[in-house]
């Protein structure tokens, strides 16, 4: 890798967290001299890496305005929510059929190691950035890499709101609601070769938050314009 490879990488992944926690504001114009000077480089590889950003939908831009923030609707939340349930759905569907039992048996131990962090008192991030992971992994087992290149892209574009989501879970219902018990039931599907079990079980593990999308995304709000 070049040096200019590498200061675009860096301005990207750097970016890439902003815009993925919604450091920018919904369809806020980007500052792009502040950016330079925020993230100490210069302009063109900074360019370079937000219309990167633009092209995997975590930023938007507009023909002599600039680069915006890209907005956060119930609609467009919906919409990521159905995409992701589609190919998580037919991905556990390949990883039944397909998935080496040492794979398997590694996921189980990462499930496992995780349930020490199910429990009052973790913070949010944690746990989402958890449930990412076993989701992720999962999707490797159906042994198909774009979509868990695709899956890679959703969950950064609804990271945000999954974490209100799961904040306003836990406040609602109590932070023991919050288990693997979901992950567990999916992966015994697979475990048992049960392609339409274990789609069963990632739909409705999926579906479960979708009637709260509306409420969720205007919580999302309230936190960005929180005083």
């Amino acid at each position: 890798m070049t040096k200019t490879e590498g200061t675009v990488e860096r301005a990207y992944r750097q970016l890439k967290e902003m815009a993925t926690n919604y450091a920018f504001k919904p369809e806020s114009r980007l500052n792009e001299s502040e950016l330079a000077k925020q993230l100490e480089t210069s302009r063109t590889p900074l360019r370079e890496a937000l219309n990167r950003l633009v092209a995997e939908g975590f930023l938007t831009s507009r023909s002599g305005q600039g680069f915006f923030c890209r907005s956060l609707t119930p609609a467009e939340i919906m919409d990521l929510y159905e995409a992701r349930g589609a190919i998580e759905c037919e991905a556990v569907k390949l990883a039944a059929l397909r998935a080496d039992p040492s794979d398997v048996l590694d996921l189980e131990k990462f499930l496992e190691r995780s349930r020490a962090d199910y429990r009052p008192g973790t913070p949010p991030e944690i746990l989402v950035k958890l449930d990412e992971e076993f989701h992720l992994r999962l999707t490797a087992l159906s042994g198909n890499a774009e979509m868990v290149r695709m899956l890679e892209n959703m969950n950064g574009r609804i990271h945000y709101v999954r974490l209100i989501d799961l904040k306003a879970l836990s406040e609602r219902d109590g932070p023991d609601v919050v288990t693997t018990d979901p992950h567990r039931r999916i992966l015994d599907a697979v475990k048992r070769r049960d392609p339409e079990a274990a789609q069963q079980a990632m739909r409705a593990h999926i579906e479960r938050r979708l009637e709260a999308i509306t409420q969720t995304v205007r919580s999302a709000f309230a936190q960005l314009y929180a005083p």
